[in-house]
């Protein structure tokens, strides 16, 4: 197993930029670029070459560094095949299963279409450590701009089978609002209401709540628990299809 530091930092209004860096190969991934400076700096910070690119999807608050730091740095560009048209620079377009080293640490590419139809999350299996875009958040998921519910709901799916103990990275600061649509929709779920209180107490404090993991947000994310009693009859479909509640679910979020 890779010893690999990941460095998070603020970007724009509410994203995060991440770094991965391997110490043994010394090679640095950017995780998206969201905005240039920020990356740059915290590079210059930790004193880290970036050595490649690793986009989810081809949004601007995703790709929309990619050509200037590829032009600064060097790096190799490595995204969605399903986008490759998408995404300024890219070098290497990667599909479900492909393998992005990263010195002597390896990602599994698995494609989560929904919120686009070709984003990708780059799963680091021996580290129980995911970069999932804009798939899934802590307590949400992505809009569906270019997927249908069935899509979102299988990737979501994909990214429920990753033991609970990984630490997943979302791109977004949205975690207190995604709590208030949460309890509306399943109000008696104990340990819910118990993370949304920690979430406010944290925010208040101006502290983050990003990373999460998989066991925690199959506990207390609404949209990976479409099997809750709870869930389903406070949208009405207690005898409906997981996919179905699902999508009244991310309805119901798109117009809270």
């Amino acid at each position: 197993m890779a010893k690999l530091e990941i460095h998070q930092f603020p970007c724009l209004n509410d994203n995060y930029g991440y770094l991965v860096h391997e110490p043994s190969s010394g090679m640095t991934a950017a995780i998206d670029t969201p905005e240039v400076k920020p990356i740059l700096a915290a590079l210059a910070e930790k004193g880290w070459t970036l050595t490649h690119i690793l986009n989810t999807h081809h949004h601007f608050d995703h790709a929309g560094g990619n050509a200037e730091i590829k032009e600064k740095t060097g790096c190799t560009v490595i995204g969605p095949k399903g986008e490759k048209d998408k995404i300024p620079g890219i070098d290497r377009p990667v599909g479900e299963g492909d393998i992005v080293e990263l010195g002597a640490a390896h990602a599994r590419v698995i494609e989560v279409p929904g919120h686009t139809s070709g984003h990708i999350a780059y799963s680091f299996d021996e580290e129980h450590i995911a970069f999932v875009g804009d798939t899934l958040f802590a307590l949400g998921c992505g809009r569906l701009f270019e997927g249908t519910p069935q899509q979102m709901w299988t990737s979501l799916g994909k990214l429920m089978t990753l033991p609970d103990d990984t630490i997943v990275y979302c791109a977004h600061e949205y975690t207190q609002a995604n709590a208030r649509f949460a309890l509306s929709v399943e109000p008696h779920n104990e340990a819910l209401v118990a993370r949304a209180k920690e979430i406010d107490e944290k925010r208040s404090r101006g502290e983050w709540t990003v990373p999460t993991t998989i066991g925690l947000e199959k506990k207390t994310n609404p949209f990976l628990r479409a099997a809750s009693i709870d869930l389903r009859r406070t949208v009405g479909l207690e005898a409906a299809k997981d996919v179905d509640v699902f999508a009244e679910t991310r309805k119901r979020k798109d117009n809270f």
